[in-house]
């Protein structure tokens, strides 16, 4: 079972690092378009350098950064390497860390899940939608629910991650928790002799 699952994290972080490859390389395109676009004769000796040709490039990137952010967080981070405010939850019992955890666990996993039905209805509008510049490189085809249709990815997978995590703590505990913090006091420690030896 790990095993695959680490199979499917390494999946999902080379899709994210093709999405950002992706997303860098029409960055770079936009900007020297932006910039040769002030030569007239640069477009009129290289009519791929026509800046009218790529107008799609800022909606492009903005629709890859939406799905690295929203596909990145579902699949790729991990819940230690979000940003918390744990003095509360560190300091208290074990046996009352592991109550924090599983209500603070099933409290996302229900919420997410509750707000996928309201999501989903507002992306059917979207349904309708074009976008204004991708159909010159993607078609007719695609829809602005096509482009936001991640976040109900992210909300699906996400809550599903908080269940299993609410059944991990139920089941094992919560003091795994407090273990990267041991990690973060030896590598700081680490750090500290490296910085005495120089």
């Amino acid at each position: 079972m790990k095993r695959s699952l680490n199979w499917i994290v390494r999946g999902a972080e080379l899709l994210a690092g093709m999405a950002m490859a992706a997303m860098f390389a029409t960055f770079i395109l936009q900007v020297t378009i932006r910039y040769t676009a002030r030569l007239q004769w640069i477009a009129e000796a290289v009519p791929f350098l026509d800046p009218n040709r790529y107008g799609w490039t800022l909606e492009f990137c903005l629709a890859l950064w939406v799905w690295i952010v929203f596909f990145g967080n579902a699949t790729i981070v991990r819940e230690r390497d979000h940003v918390t405010f744990d003095i509360l939850y560190t300091s208290v019992r074990p046996e009352i860390r592991k109550a924090f955890a599983i209500i603070s666990a099933v409290a996302i996993a229900v919420g997410l899940i509750l707000s996928l039905g309201p999501t989903w209805e507002k992306f059917y509008i979207l349904r309708l939608k074009q976008t204004a510049t991708l159909k010159q490189i993607l078609g007719d085809w695609i829809r602005m629910r096509d482009v936001y249709s991640v976040y109900a990815f992210f909300l699906l997978v996400v809550s599903l991650r908080y269940a299993w995590r609410a059944w991990y703590v139920l089941r094992n505990g919560a003091e795994g928790d407090l273990h990267h913090y041991e990690d973060l006091a030896e590598n700081l420690t680490e750090d500290v002799r490296d910085a005495d030896d120089k």
